[in-house]
Protein backbone atom coordinates (compact mmCIF):
# COMPACT_ATOMS: atom_id res chain seq x y z
CA UNK A 1 0.00 0.00 0.00
CA UNK A 2 2.87 2.41 0.65
CA UNK A 3 3.82 2.10 -3.01
CA UNK A 4 0.37 3.37 -4.02
CA UNK A 5 0.53 6.24 -1.53
CA UNK A 6 3.98 7.20 -2.84
CA UNK A 7 2.71 7.29 -6.43
CA UNK A 8 -0.40 9.24 -5.41
CA UNK A 9 1.65 11.80 -3.48
CA UNK A 10 4.05 12.29 -6.38
CA UNK A 11 1.16 12.72 -8.82
CA UNK A 12 -0.49 15.28 -6.55
CA UNK A 13 2.79 17.10 -5.96
CA UNK A 14 3.25 17.46 -9.73
CA UNK A 15 -0.26 18.90 -10.05
CA UNK A 16 0.46 21.33 -7.23
CA UNK A 17 3.47 22.60 -9.14
CA UNK A 18 1.28 23.12 -12.23
CA UNK A 19 -1.38 25.04 -10.26
CA UNK A 20 1.31 27.15 -8.62
CA UNK A 21 2.78 28.11 -11.98
CA UNK A 22 -0.65 28.89 -13.41
CA UNK A 23 -1.51 31.09 -10.42
CA UNK A 24 1.74 32.99 -10.78
CA UNK A 25 1.20 33.52 -14.51
CA UNK A 26 -2.40 34.66 -13.99
CA UNK A 27 -1.25 37.10 -11.31
CA UNK A 28 1.35 38.56 -13.68
CA UNK A 29 -1.22 38.83 -16.48
CA UNK A 30 -3.55 40.83 -14.21
CA UNK A 31 -1.01 42.87 -12.25
CA UNK A 32 -2.25 46.25 -11.05
CA UNK A 33 -5.91 45.19 -10.76
CA UNK A 34 -8.13 43.85 -7.97
CA UNK A 35 -8.04 40.49 -9.71
CA UNK A 36 -4.24 40.63 -9.87
CA UNK A 37 -4.06 41.30 -6.13
CA UNK A 38 -6.41 38.38 -5.42
CA UNK A 39 -4.35 36.13 -7.68
CA UNK A 40 -1.15 37.20 -5.90
CA UNK A 41 -2.67 36.14 -2.58
CA UNK A 42 -3.87 32.84 -4.03
CA UNK A 43 -0.50 32.19 -5.71
CA UNK A 44 1.24 32.76 -2.38
CA UNK A 45 -1.17 30.35 -0.68
CA UNK A 46 -0.67 27.70 -3.35
CA UNK A 47 3.11 28.09 -3.01
CA UNK A 48 2.74 27.55 0.75
CA UNK A 49 0.56 24.50 0.08
CA UNK A 50 3.18 23.03 -2.27
CA UNK A 51 5.82 23.58 0.43
CA UNK A 52 3.55 21.97 3.04
CA UNK A 53 2.93 19.05 0.72
CA UNK A 54 6.67 18.65 0.15
CA UNK A 55 7.04 18.50 3.95
CA UNK A 56 4.34 15.83 4.18
CA UNK A 57 6.21 13.76 1.62
CA UNK A 58 9.46 14.22 3.53
CA UNK A 59 7.85 13.16 6.83
CA UNK A 60 6.48 10.04 5.13
CA UNK A 61 9.89 9.32 3.56
CA UNK A 62 8.46 9.59 0.06
CA UNK A 63 11.16 10.29 -2.47
CA UNK A 64 10.05 13.00 -4.89
CA UNK A 65 9.91 11.95 -8.52
CA UNK A 66 11.71 14.78 -10.35
CA UNK A 67 10.19 13.87 -13.72
CA UNK A 68 6.51 14.43 -12.89
CA UNK A 69 6.80 18.05 -11.68
CA UNK A 70 9.08 18.83 -14.61
CA UNK A 71 6.53 17.43 -17.05
CA UNK A 72 3.68 19.45 -15.53
CA UNK A 73 5.88 22.57 -15.60
CA UNK A 74 6.49 21.99 -19.32
CA UNK A 75 2.78 21.26 -19.93
CA UNK A 76 1.81 24.54 -18.24
CA UNK A 77 4.26 26.40 -20.51
CA UNK A 78 2.90 24.67 -23.62
CA UNK A 79 -0.64 25.58 -22.54
CA UNK A 80 0.30 29.23 -22.92
CA UNK A 81 0.50 28.95 -26.70
CA UNK A 82 -2.98 27.58 -27.30
CA UNK A 83 -5.41 29.75 -29.29
CA UNK A 84 -7.34 32.25 -27.16
CA UNK A 85 -9.41 34.11 -29.74
CA UNK A 86 -6.78 36.76 -30.40
CA UNK A 87 -3.78 36.64 -32.65
CA UNK A 88 -1.59 38.28 -30.04
CA UNK A 89 -1.88 38.95 -26.36
CA UNK A 90 -4.21 38.24 -23.51
CA UNK A 91 -7.94 37.84 -24.16
CA UNK A 92 -11.06 37.64 -22.00
CA UNK A 93 -11.05 33.90 -22.74
CA UNK A 94 -7.47 33.64 -21.43
CA UNK A 95 -8.51 35.29 -18.16
CA UNK A 96 -11.58 33.09 -17.77
CA UNK A 97 -9.75 29.86 -18.54
CA UNK A 98 -6.97 30.69 -16.07
CA UNK A 99 -9.56 31.33 -13.37
CA UNK A 100 -11.57 28.25 -14.31
CA UNK A 101 -8.50 26.00 -14.22
CA UNK A 102 -7.41 27.52 -10.92
CA UNK A 103 -10.87 26.87 -9.46
CA UNK A 104 -10.57 23.23 -10.53
CA UNK A 105 -7.10 22.99 -9.02
CA UNK A 106 -8.18 24.53 -5.73
CA UNK A 107 -11.15 22.15 -5.50
CA UNK A 108 -8.78 19.27 -6.27
CA UNK A 109 -6.40 20.46 -3.57
CA UNK A 110 -9.26 20.59 -1.07
CA UNK A 111 -10.13 17.02 -2.02
CA UNK A 112 -6.47 16.03 -1.68
CA UNK A 113 -6.23 17.29 1.90
CA UNK A 114 -9.51 15.53 2.74
CA UNK A 115 -8.28 12.29 1.16
CA UNK A 116 -4.98 12.39 3.03
CA UNK A 117 -6.71 13.19 6.31
CA UNK A 118 -9.58 10.70 6.07
CA UNK A 119 -8.75 7.94 3.61
CA UNK A 120 -4.99 7.69 4.03
CA UNK A 121 -5.28 8.24 7.78
CA UNK A 122 -2.52 10.83 7.84
CA UNK A 123 -4.12 13.05 10.48
CA UNK A 124 -3.10 10.48 13.09
CA UNK A 125 0.33 9.84 11.55
CA UNK A 126 1.14 13.53 11.06
CA UNK A 127 -0.44 15.38 14.00
CA UNK A 128 1.58 18.52 13.25
CA UNK A 129 -0.15 18.93 9.88
CA UNK A 130 -3.43 20.80 10.31
CA UNK A 131 -5.45 19.23 7.51
CA UNK A 132 -8.60 21.06 8.61
CA UNK A 133 -6.87 24.43 8.22
CA UNK A 134 -5.49 23.40 4.82
CA UNK A 135 -9.03 22.54 3.73
CA UNK A 136 -10.32 25.88 5.03
CA UNK A 137 -7.53 27.71 3.21
CA UNK A 138 -8.58 26.04 -0.06
CA UNK A 139 -12.16 27.13 0.61
CA UNK A 140 -11.01 30.73 1.22
CA UNK A 141 -8.93 30.73 -1.97
CA UNK A 142 -11.85 29.42 -3.97
CA UNK A 143 -14.22 32.00 -2.47
CA UNK A 144 -11.79 34.82 -3.19
CA UNK A 145 -11.52 33.94 -6.89
CA UNK A 146 -15.17 33.03 -7.52
CA UNK A 147 -16.57 36.54 -8.17
CA UNK A 148 -13.74 37.18 -10.63
CA UNK A 149 -14.30 33.80 -12.32
CA UNK A 150 -18.01 34.51 -12.76
CA UNK A 151 -17.36 37.99 -14.13
CA UNK A 152 -14.64 36.76 -16.49
CA UNK A 153 -16.84 33.90 -17.71
CA UNK A 154 -19.71 36.24 -18.41
CA UNK A 155 -17.42 38.63 -20.25
CA UNK A 156 -15.81 35.88 -22.32
CA UNK A 157 -18.78 33.63 -23.02
CA UNK A 158 -21.99 35.68 -22.99
CA UNK A 159 -23.62 35.65 -26.41
CA UNK A 160 -25.12 39.10 -25.91
CA UNK A 161 -23.13 42.12 -24.77
CA UNK A 162 -22.97 42.46 -21.00
CA UNK A 163 -22.65 45.96 -19.60
CA UNK A 164 -20.82 46.86 -16.43
CA UNK A 165 -18.48 43.87 -16.27
CA UNK A 166 -14.98 45.18 -15.95
CA UNK A 167 -13.22 41.91 -15.14
CA UNK A 168 -9.82 43.14 -14.05
CA UNK A 169 -11.07 45.94 -11.82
Amino acid sequence: MKKFLDIYLNDQFALGVAWRELARRAARNNRGTDLGAALERVATGITEDVDTFRGVMRQLHVRPDPVKPALTWVAERIGRIKPNGRLRGYSPLSRFEELEFLAMGIEGKKQLWTTLRDLAGLAARLPDVDFDELIRRAERQRAELEPFRVRAGTEALATTPVTGTATAQ
